[in-house]
């Protein structure tokens, strides 16, 4: 197939056009099969800002990392929150949060992530912590000797359960791990069909994609969440706006607490098994981590081992400079997301060096940081997992450049400005605790030798998925 560019200057400052020559795709095909490459050629031939005919929409890229600070700067015109609620709720299938039907639902819902944050998150952290510790105990205390598993599906099983039980509460049937195996299940089945639903094609199109979300959504229902001991005040908080508003029916509520989960592991879990992969494929980078948490542990005399609960202040947590380099340094070659902003109005968009911007209202506006991840300027040999880029003389090292300028923004896995993610600090602490019990409690290895790949169905959405599971084994240590 040829691509043909129609590309011209349109209004005076807008930038270069890239058309497809199909009516409405545009170039929506070769851009969903490799949006990195894509982008990159384009900015080869036509600089850092360009616009691009996708699906009926045209996205001004801007390339420039620079240049990132001016678009996420200007949130009064550039406006994030209408476009993601849109999405959500056809998504989630729940009714759009529209300020004449629900005035100030957004913003209440948005007040609660205080608690996700400072002292609140102290204490959810605590709670995650100890289900992640009886978790790995229920699950690990028969591997005296080696047990074999497939890594991603580990990752799933053991993340999936920890935050449902964290954030929804413990599900008191004699059985509530089956339970909550069987809503990972569904779960799962969804989150294939995710990358379809937010690329707008109807749910109808998607198989039994409908019929699982709405059996996803009814384990929602308020008289099910009743039943669940121990929740956090998060979700009860969230419970406690809905019930203000009398046009959300009950469905519709239990859609908001589906899409709340969605939000918390959709993109937590395939970021655990990233992190978990490349520390077992490179010992020093694992013998480090591992020398770090012993360490800590020895310093403050407490026991490894399932039988032992092991807390941790975040303090102790953020200085954990290995882990956490690490684990950054995963997020950064696995990330893809696409941060997104859209034109409340026309207007000049002022970047730096007098360039200028024309937009029409309701023009989309794109940042690529995958672009920045990997830009060997920025990140030397980009494509290698290098476990200490983020350290600097034992210290986190947060100052990184590009043409001999500092940048402000140079690790961006969980967006940007308004659009940033508000359980960023959260997400973190999960996966840290994660590898953190996992590598205080067993010896752990690759059972097989094959490259695993980024699945790029996900660009643009968040974290990327892997193209194939692989085989680990693991035992307590001695």
């Amino acid at each position: 197939v040829y691509f043909f560019f129609f590309c011209f200057n349109r209004k005076n400052g807008e930038p270069p056009l890239i058309n497809g020559w199909i009516p409405y795709l545009g170039k929506a095909l070769i851009f969903r099969k490799d949006a990195y490459k894509f982008l990159l050629d384009q900015q080869k031939k036509f600089g850092d800002i360009f616009t691009v005919h996708i699906a009926g929409r045209y996205i001004t890229f801007i390339m420039d990392p620079f240049q990132y600070v001016y678009v996420i700067r200007n949130s009064k015109q550039l406006e994030f929150h209408e476009f993601a609620n849109k999405m959500a709720s056809k998504t989630f299938d729940y009714p759009a949060l529209s300020k004449g039907k629900f005035p100030e639902l957004k913003e209440n819902l948005h007040r609660i992530y205080q608690y996700l944050q400072g002292k609140p998150l102290d204490i959810i952290s605590d709670h995650m912590m100890k289900n992640l510790q009886d978790i790995f105990e229920w699950k690990c205390s028969q591997a005296t000797d080696w047990k074999t598993e497939k890594m991603y599906k580990f990752c799933c099983s053991v993340m999936f359960e920890a935050s449902f039980v964290t954030l929804y509460g413990r599900v008191p049937a004699a059985d509530g791990h089956k339970v909550i195996s069987e809503i990972r299940d569904k779960f799962i089945k969804f989150d294939a069909s995710f990358p379809y639903l937010a690329a707008n094609i109807p749910i109808e199109l998607l198989g039994a994609t409908k019929k699982v979300r709405k059996e996803l959504i009814h384990h929602f229902l308020l008289q099910n969440m009743t039943k669940w001991l121990g929740g956090s005040k998060v979700v009860q908080a969230r419970q406690d706006i809905f019930e203000k508003y009398e046009l959300l029916g009950d469905y519709d509520k239990a859609a908001h607490h589906f899409a709340f989960l969605w939000a918390s592991v959709g993109n937590t879990i395939p970021a655990t098994f990233w992190a978990m992969y490349y520390l077992l494929r490179h010992p020093e980078a694992l013998a480090a981590v591992r020398d770090e948490i012993d360490h800590l542990l020895q310093s403050t005399g407490q026991k490894r081992g399932p039988t032992y609960n092991i807390h941790l202040t975040r303090e102790q947590l953020d200085n954990l400079v290995y882990l956490e380099s690490a684990l950054n340094e995963s997020l950064r070659m696995c990330s893809s997301s696409m941060n997104i902003r859209i034109s409340q109005e026309d207007f000049v968009l002022k970047l730096e060096g007098n360039q200028e911007v024309v937009l029409r209202k309701g023009d989309w506006i794109a940042l690529y940081p995958q672009i920045l991840h990997m830009d060997p300027e920025v990140y030397e040999d980009p494509k290698e997992y290098k476990f200490d880029r983020y350290i600097e003389n034992g210290k986190k090292k947060t100052t990184f450049y590009k043409a001999g300028r500092k940048l402000k923004y140079f690790l961006m896995p969980f967006g940007s400005g308004i659009s940033m993610c508000p359980g960023r600090f959260l997400a973190m602490n999960e996966m840290k605790m994660f590898l953190f019990i996992l590598l205080s409690h067993f010896d752990v290895e690759l059972a097989e030798n094959k490259a695993v790949r980024l699945d790029n169905s996900r660009m643009g959405l968040g974290i990327l998925l892997p193209d194939v599971d692989i085989a680990f084994r693991y035992k307590l240590r001695s």
